[in-house]
């Protein structure tokens, strides 16, 4: 089992979170503790939940609930671009980093689905199903 901290998406979703902090670092005061506050929070939950991912055998539920706050994550990005705290040429390097994000949690997820259903058919061959 790989080490957490060297899989690429646990990396891609850390340099996400720096350069959250330092892209909003002039949004006003009640975003900041609201809006921003939660995206930074989500960003390390997500981390965490890389983390717990890498240490299990069944992968699949916490990979959906990883997809699930992922979008959490996109749509409080838009909303700080649409709310013009974020220009477009910051919000465009957002949005890459995210779509790596996306495409390594979504091959993740579909690659323990895999291993799973194998598994299940495994079983039931064994019980003669």
């Amino acid at each position: 089992m790989a080490q957490y901290d060297n899989l690429p998406v646990f990396k891609a979703i850390y340099d996400l979170l720096l350069d959250v902090y330092q892209r909003t670092r002039n949004v006003p005061r009640d975003l900041r503790y609201t809006l921003v506050q939660d995206l930074k929070n989500e960003l390390v939950e997500l981390m965490v939940m890389v983390y717990q991912v890498n240490s299990q055998r069944e992968k699949e539920q916490i990979l959906r609930r990883c997809l699930e706050v992922f979008v959490h994550i996109r749509l409080r990005i838009r909303l700080l671009k649409d709310m013009h705290h974020l220009s477009v040429p910051q919000f465009a390097q957002l949005c890459l980093q995210t779509e790596s994000i996306s495409k390594q949690l979504t091959a993740w997820h579909k690659y323990s689905q895999k291993g799973t259903n194998a598994t299940k058919c495994t079983n039931k061959e064994e019980a003669g199903v």
